[in-house]
């Protein structure tokens, strides 16, 4: 299987991007290694997804491209905050990492992963899916470029197939 980071990584490149704002996720970990390692990124851990949208606004603002990588849960914490970007006539560029699609371990990721998309396109943003590894690099080019060249809010989901199924594991104590 191809790994959709690849794409998504050489995309982000492309296009410049230069601060990467996320709330530490494992589907978005080897993006974010590769982010990290780029000299020309810098990528800011967040606490709260929402910080992100406020951070990236005062980048525009600074003349730097960014980015908001999160998970679909995240993107309920958010909604206030999306009509920053509007209102102030500035890019946001959004990598949506999804949870509470088919083979979801955890009841609590459903709500948000049925509603993620409607979510986002009720707040303005223009949405794209990857359902395929492959097709990462070529949806994320589309909404970067829609966001910045129209300063506008485009966001792609990641589905949960293309990043793997997550399992709850438990651990046995040792003896």
């Amino acid at each position: 299987m191809t790994d959709w980071s690849e794409g998504a990584f050489a995309a982000l490149r492309r296009h410049e991007v230069r601060q990467v704002a996320y709330v530490p996720d494992a589907g978005l970990s080897r993006l974010l290694e590769r982010c990290a390692g780029e000299p020309s990124m810098t990528t800011v851990v967040l606490t709260t997804e929402e910080e992100g949208v406020g951070l990236l606004v005062g980048a525009w603002l600074g003349g730097q491209r960014g980015a908001l990588l999160m998970q679909s849960s995240g993107v309920g914490n958010c909604v206030n905050l999306f009509g920053l970007p509007r209102l102030c006539g500035c890019p946001l560029l959004s990598i949506v990492t999804m949870r509470g699609e088919p083979g979801e371990f955890n009841p609590w990721q459903e709500p948000m992963g049925r509603n993620t998309q409607a979510v986002l396109e009720l707040c303005g943003a223009t949405v794209a899916r990857v359902e395929a590894p492959d097709a990462a690099e070529q949806a994320i080019d589309a909404a970067a470029r829609r966001a910045f060249e129209q300063r506008a809010s485009a966001a792609v989901l990641i589905a949960q197939r293309t990043i793997g199924i997550k399992t709850f594991e438990v651990e046995e104590a040792a003896p």
